[in-house]
């Protein structure tokens, strides 16, 4: 069993929380500051939530096939996760900016990231897969917290180009960072926090804290719950219920809008559980029982904002086949078009390496380009060599 769930247990205390698991609204103090933000939420918005973790788990069910067909090399699996993602996607607005780490599917759902373009780097056919300028959304980062440093400084570039505090909508900006509980420990998100906090910075800090980082629980990254650690840097934190849906949209609508009128960075804790291997190449039933598994699947996300619209009697069964079979198109279109991506050319490695033309890197495609003309020459020659 997880050895911090005894402390994870008392910490739930803390969780901002709208919706139990069996789908009835909550009225606890800890929640109150919060209802108001997501009292406007109707039938439409509930149902786009809905769909959009219906079709981020379809997604991540089926990338997860397709890598074990030898489709995909890798894949990071992010079921479970759903409602934090796609709760505080919905709460963000058209201007506001991205960066996401590797498993944030649901976040690219909400944005409207092409499902094919997400999986061109698992595939192996792209370093990136989309144009962030198209979404506002980064593309993903491998490297373990880095994001949460390149958020900082696009964040204090938004602060500087007079895109905060104007009191217009439309303009005023907040960044958004996604990362692990894991990730936490890591030096780059420490000094991410340091250069927010003295410069407030208009940027949110998402940590999925899904309880295991790979193989180590929380309880081997920190003494304290992760959400304390921003009050240490005079960043103010909050922990939401990660599988609670309008929960995770309301607690992320106050930290944007913090950011977005001069109130500086928030640093968010979204309480929840990887469901799956950390990626394709992990194993987590060699470190975890699935007694703890099985008390987890009692809060999945999707399952408790189905209960909700079913308590409220906002189901509709023509509606729910629909959705269904949205997900049945989205698997089918992955399995045709992620088999059809073609390898790219040897010397697009040399691309986007700078924002503007390099002479290095351009001395670096002049060689390879020879290299392999003379390359290819050799193994023509030999073929006409062996021929005769």
């Amino acid at each position: 069993m997880n050895p911090d769930a005894s402390q994870g247990a008392a910490a739930e205390e803390d969780l901002v929380q709208l919706v139990a698991p069996d789908g009835r609204r909550t009225d606890g103090e800890q929640a109150a500051a919060y209802r108001d933000r997501a009292a406007h939420l109707g039938t439409d918005e509930l149902w786009a939530m809905y769909r959009d973790m219906v079709l981020t788990r379809r997604f991540d069910d089926e990338s997860t096939a397709l890598q074990r067909q030898g489709e995909l090399g890798l894949y990071p699996q992010g079921r479970g996760q759903e409602a934090a993602q796609v709760g505080s996607g919905h709460a963000l607005h058209p201007q506001d900016f991205v960066f996401p780490s590797y498993r944030e599917h649901g976040v690219l759902q909400v944005r409207g990231v092409d499902p094919v373009d997400r999986l061109r780097i698992y595939r192996g056919t792209e370093h990136g897969g989309w144009d962030p300028a198209d979404h506002n959304v980064h593309l993903n980062t491998l490297v373990l917290g880095s994001q949460t440093l390149h958020a900082t400084g696009y964040a204090l570039g938004v602060q500087r180009d007079g895109l905060v505090g104007t009191g217009d909508p439309q303009r005023d900006t907040a960044v958004v960072t996604y990362f692990g509980d894991g990730a936490s420990s890591q030096g780059d998100v420490n000094e991410a926090l340091v250069f927010a906090a003295v410069n407030n910075a208009p940027v949110v800090f998402f940590c999925q804290n899904n309880q295991w980082a790979i193989s180590e629980p929380t309880s081997r990254q920190t003494r304290v719950p992760l959400y304390k650690r921003g009050e240490g840097f005079g960043i103010p934190g909050v922990r939401v219920d990660g599988n609670d849906v309008l929960a995770s949209y309301a607690v992320m609508a106050e930290a944007l809008e913090r950011a977005r009128t001069g109130g500086g960075p928030t640093f968010v804790e979204a309480y929840t559980y990887r469901m799956g291997a950390h990626t394709t190449s992990d194993d987590p039933t060699r470190y975890r029982e699935r007694a703890e598994e099985e008390e987890w699947a009692l809060r999945d996300p999707i399952d408790r904002l189905a209960a909700l619209l079913r308590a409220e009697d906002r189901w509709d069964d023509a509606w729910a086949a629909d959705v269904e079979a949205q997900a049945d198109s989205l698997a089918e279109r992955l399995r045709a078009d992620v088999r059809a991506l073609e390898d790219p050319a040897s010397t697009s490695m040399f691309e986007h390496v700078y924002a503007t033309p390099h002479s290095q890197v351009e001395a670096e495609r002049a060689w390879f380009e020879a290299y392999e003309h003379d390359t290819a020459q050799d193994e023509r020659d030999s073929s006409r060599e062996a021929a005769r």
